[in-house]
């Protein structure tokens, strides 16, 4: 059996892969038909024309599905591990609660594009980036609070030096974007793909541009941190038969007949 089938750690292993190629395929693709320069461009401009931005939009989309079982996973996970101890499971809840955002706001940014729906992409960036950061906060605690029982401290260790790294590149986007963006280096930035290396605002923006994506590769070395962990862990499906027919059913007979129908594991 091979590393990435032991357990559930397919699942973060499939976030990772599928969504590098996601930034990777559609970069392809608009530097081939030059709709972007090649050196650094924003992660969403190459996802802003056709056919990349079908490309782009249909695998971001797979994308935040994939990150919403990986997080619904690790949050079982967590709570089997520490059913009696409060302060764990609600920072537990928390935790899924934020990483639903934050994949809701991925499926954001894959479906309204930077140059046709600048603000309401804008939102959906900071619903991925801004809450996921808080949510990788969250599992890091919740990493700190379960060692040494549960694992041990390099993990948390780990992910702390990720999360640091994460909060390094949102904090030089966020500056390098408000100097680019503050007028001084003209209007309509945001339409713009295509940059002259003598242009005023270029230091700016390949700041800008290298930061986000470190902040998105960052995002990705978190959940490798999962595997370890998700190969720990399997689901059982059971599925239970209530009566021999699919007529309605009185209720006096369903708990006579019910009849396990499947159990195995996936």
């Amino acid at each position: 059996m091979w590393w990435f089938q032991q357990g559930l750690s397919f699942l973060p292993v499939s976030l990772v892969v599928w969504s590098a190629a996601s930034f990777v395929f559609s970069y392809i693709t608009a530097i081939v038909l030059h709709h972007v320069d090649p050196l650094v461009p924003y992660i969403s401009d190459t996802g802003t024309i056709p056919p990349e931005r079908c490309l782009f939009g249909i695998m971001l989309n797979i994308s935040s599905f994939l990150g919403m079982a990986t997080m619904y996973v690790r949050y079982k996970q967590v709570y089997a591990l520490n059913p009696e101890k409060s302060k764990i499971i609600k920072l537990n809840k928390i935790g899924l609660t934020l990483g639903l955002m934050s994949c809701f706001g991925l499926c954001i940014i894959a479906n309204f594009q930077k140059c046709i729906l600048y603000y309401i992409h804008v939102v959906g960036a900071c619903l991925t980036f801004g809450v996921g950061a808080i949510y990788m906060l969250v599992q890091t605690i919740l990493s700190y609070l379960m060692q040494p029982e549960v694992h041990s401290k390099d993990i948390f260790w780990i992910r702390l030096t990720v999360l640091l790294w994460s909060g390094s590149s949102i904090a030089s986007m966020f500056v390098s974007s408000v100097v680019l963006y503050s007028g001084l280096y003209g209007t309509n930035l945001v339409q713009k793909l295509h940059w002259d290396p003598q242009e005023k605002g270029y230091t700016a923006h390949i700041i800008s541009t290298v930061s986000e994506w470190s902040l998105a590769f960052s995002f990705l070395s978190f959940f490798l941190t999962y595997i370890r962990d998700f190969q720990k862990i399997s689901l059982r499906a059971v599925v239970s038969l209530h009566g021999q027919t699919l007529y309605n059913t009185p209720q006096s007979f369903v708990t006579d007949e019910q009849t396990l129908l499947i159990a195995g594991s996936i």
